[in-house]
């Protein structure tokens, strides 16, 4: 992950209709891109895709509130306020056919504007890394917990989400983060994606991964009916089989996956983003 320079005319800013400023990277003309980090990142993750994109596309990535450079309140942390902020960004810059790219929560997000505003400004998407369901229920089926992605229960999420508020949330941050980039991933990569993680306070952090792990978007998929892109990691602890029941639920939907060697964790965008920038431009095109 290079450092990223954008010129003062190239952020933007604007106001939720519940008064917080969000923060977004507006870069390069032609179709809009529009692309949403995953929990506690910011924009920056996406470096290599803006430089990239914004040289034959309108790019804009946006900071979701508490995230990156948007304001620091203490209150919207759920996924279906961030899919409402997404919509008024569009609403904001007048944007229309947008392919619309999630990183995990990210594509949480996606799948959360479908419910609320069905296909509404957008052309196509594009889903990187996200299971149709985190937690699990007791009463399901082997294969279902499979099917489904679940990686928790009920109970450890509630843990899980104590850990992240208390007194060492930011160390586990450190731990969940580093076990999903591969090893060859620089020192100075990692202290960048950890350096945007802490800067989320932890109480906020906390809120939004309780909320986001227990979405269940299962019977949002089978209605999303625009051109799909799954992107999936061998190696990611999103299950590949996850991946593979999402693409058979959107009907049409293309599946990518990034082996091991390929950077195929889950981060498949900073592990290996002249193969991620690739598959995207043959999408968009």
């Amino acid at each position: 992950m290079k450092p990223l320079h954008i010129l003062s005319s190239e952020h933007g800013y604007f106001y939720t209709s519940d008064k917080v400023k969000l923060h977004y990277i507006d870069k390069g003309e032609g179709k809009s891109l529009v692309m949403i980090s995953s929990w506690t990142l910011s924009a920056e993750q996406f470096s290599a895709q803006i430089l990239h994109f914004s040289q034959r596309n309108r790019v804009i990535a946006l900071d979701m509130r508490g995230h990156g450079q948007s304001e620091k309140v203490d209150y919207g942390y759920k996924i279906y306020r961030f899919a409402k902020d997404l919509h008024e960004l569009f609403e904001h810059l007048a944007l229309v056919n947008i392919t619309l790219l999630g990183h995990s929560v990210g594509a949480a997000v996606i799948m959360c504007y479908w419910e609320l505003f069905t296909g509404e400004r957008l052309l196509k998407l594009v889903l990187v890394d996200r299971p149709s369901m985190t937690i699990s229920n007791p009463l399901w089926t082997a294969e279902q917990v499979k099917h489904y992605g679940a990686a928790m229960d009920v109970h450890t999420a509630m843990e899980v989400r104590n850990m992240i508020a208390g007194n060492e949330g930011d160390q586990y941050k450190a731990v969940l983060l580093n076990c999903m980039l591969t090893p060859p991933i620089s020192l100075y990569m990692r202290q960048r994606l950890l350096d945007s993680s802490q800067a989320v306070p932890k109480e906020q952090a906390a809120i939004l991964f309780y909320d986001e792990v227990h979405q269940d978007w299962r019977e949002v998929l089978s209605l999303i009916n625009i051109p799909t892109l799954i992107i999936a990691g061998r190696a990611s602890p999103i299950s590949l089989s996850s991946q593979q029941w999402v693409k058979e639920q959107i009907t049409g939907s293309i599946l990518i996956i990034f082996e091991e060697h390929e950077g195929g964790k889950h981060f498949p965008f900073i592990d290996n983003p002249i193969k991620f920038n690739r598959v995207i431009d043959k999408f968009i095109e």
